[in-house]
């Protein structure tokens, strides 16, 4: 019978690297150590066939290697490749990605948040549908969070910020500049979280540019994107351009105006605002405003492996894609 092969541990790895234990934790985990020791001992671990256990490993270590994602809303097809981008990039410094939809609704958001804290994850990474929540500040106490998009009031954790006061601006003067004025604007935010920073700015940049704009909130999801904006594109109030807070809420609006017999751009010109891949293959192609997922992905999950809950903050300068959904 096949002796069997006794297990690999720490010390192991330690003697073939001439390292103390702990120093080869620390280089495991990307902690504490240069990038050249780091991979000098995950070669001589994988050569030796060591596993860390991820049970000892939490008992000494008092972090799980699960960092919690909350997202707004996974109908969001932006979101859903945060999603896939994120869990990638915290698989690949050894971290784990538990994923959870709030659905978008702020009630469900804030159930999630406190579960994710229950369950010991050693961050949480959210794009918050209620930013101004009093909950936030409270979850700060107790574990790293870091924010993508908006601000968390009271938090002074990890923060990858959109400039949406620019991505706004670069928007409407885009339409403007096309001779559109009355413009509606659809966005996924509930009456219930109204101070959004992107909505505010809407309203201060129609009244410098001279605009004619209705807010109206439509869901992500494909069906109800589409007959909110049936209800949008309407006569006798119809507008001549919608702008989108939601490339997969564009989607609706494009096939509201096919079931409506209406032509993008000729008789409504359409934006969005996230630059998902699809956006780029529709017929016509849609102006977007991009705010580079992958540079995204790579400051959150940093600010979550480090976990830190002292202040750090990027923010994320967007580019305008003109395609050709919009037009005169």
């Amino acid at each position: 019978m096949p002796q069997q092969r006794k297990r690999a541990t720490i010390r192991h790895v330690a003697e073939a690297t001439g390292l103390s234990t702990a120093a080869v934790s620390y280089a495991l985990r990307g902690l504490q150590t240069s990038e050249e020791t780091q991979r000098r001992v995950r070669a001589a671990a994988a050569e030796l066939g060591y596993e860390a256990d991820p049970i000892a490993r939490a008992l000494a270590s008092g972090r799980t290697g699960t960092v919690g994602l909350l997202c707004g809303s996974l109908e969001d097809l932006w979101q859903q490749s945060l999603a896939v981008a994120m869990g990638r990039e915290l698989l690949g410094q050894d971290r784990y990605a538990l994923i959870l939809d709030a659905a978008g609704d702020p009630a469900r958001e804030a159930i999630l948040a406190r579960q994710l804290r229950d369950q010991r994850v050693d961050a949480l990474v959210v794009q918050p549908i209620d930013p101004s929540a009093p909950d936030w500040a409270a979850l700060a106490t107790s574990l790293p969070i870091v924010s993508i998009g908006d601000p968390l009031r009271g938090v002074e954790g990890g923060e990858v910020l959109f400039d949406n006061r620019t991505g706004v601006t670069l928007a409407l003067e885009h339409l403007a500049g096309l001779g559109h004025r009355h413009i509606a604007v659809l966005t996924p935010n509930r009456p219930s979280t109204p101070d959004r920073p992107a909505e505010t700015h809407v309203g201060v940049e129609a009244a410098r540019l001279g605009l004619d704009v209705r807010l109206v909130t439509s869901p992500h999801a494909l069906a109800g994107a589409t007959a909110c904006a049936v209800t949008v594109l309407e006569p006798p109030d119809r507008p001549t351009a919608v702008f989108c807070f939601a490339d997969s809420i564009a989607y609706g609006v494009y096939a509201a105006a096919r079931q409506l017999g209406l032509e993008v751009p000729r008789d409504v010109s359409v934006m969005g605002y996230d630059s998902h891949p699809m956006s780029a293959l529709l017929t016509p192609a849609l102006t977007t405003v991009d705010w580079d997922l992958d540079g995204i992905v790579r400051q959150a999950a940093s600010l979550a492996v480090e976990g830190r809950t002292e202040h750090r903050r990027f923010v994320r300068s967007p580019r305008l894609w003109v395609r050709e959904s919009t037009s005169l």
